[in-house]
């Protein structure tokens, strides 16, 4: 019997690596490629034409109803979160913004425990306190500059990421992901569109 991996599982391997290689760019882009001081311009660039991209290709539209709930998670989710993300990432080295992000689990289950009294599981709890750590050991560098606007961006913009999570996962949209997606980035772009402007 063959025990090496089959090539299916190293398709699924490195299908699943690239997102977290593409998420952690976000902050090498943006601090080599990028034009300096503009993260409501490089927050609108990754969000409006991938979603505009997304909802033509899905062709698919939220019922009535869903509406306004939709405007809220696109500005939890894309809106304040990518503005958020790009003011940290013009701000701080990436290592330390990845840390912060690194709470997002902490907060989500927060959230559930609070608003739907379900307590989490001390495994993932622990899991994510050492995953924060691993990271914070891993990627913080001894000089690293802790400029608060920074901090203070990439921990409200976790905060309304977590929120959206919670939201999304208690909302339940009945639209196909890709389509869900795909409005969430149109609209969230459409609202950092003035603030780039």
């Amino acid at each position: 019997m063959n025990s090496s991996p089959s090539r299916s599982t190293w398709l699924d391997v490195l299908i699943t690596s690239m997102a977290p290689a593409i998420w952690g760019s976000t902050y090498i882009v943006t601090t080599e490629i990028l034009p300096p001081d503009r993260p409501f311009t490089a927050a609108l660039l990754r969000a409006l034409p991938a979603g505009l991209l997304l909802v033509l290709y899905s062709r698919s539209l939220p019922k009535r109803s869903e509406w306004p709930r939709l405007l809220v998670l696109a500005a939890l989710n894309i809106g304040f979160f990518q503005a958020l993300l790009f003011v940290a990432a013009y701000r701080l080295p990436g290592g330390l913004a990845a840390v912060v992000g690194a709470i997002q689990p902490l907060l989500v289950m927060g959230l559930v425990w609070s608003m739907d009294r379900q307590r989490p599981a001390s495994v993932a709890v622990a899991a994510s306190v050492v995953g924060i750590a691993g990271m914070a050991a891993l990627l913080l560098a001894p000089g690293a500059s802790w400029d608060p606007i920074g901090i203070a961006a990439a921990f409200v913009g976790t905060a309304c990421m977590a929120s959206g999570t919670y939201l999304t996962r208690r909302w339940r949209p009945t639209v196909p992901l890709l389509a869900f997606t795909g409005w969430q980035l149109l609209i969230g772009g459409l609202f950092l569109l003035p603030v780039a402007w």
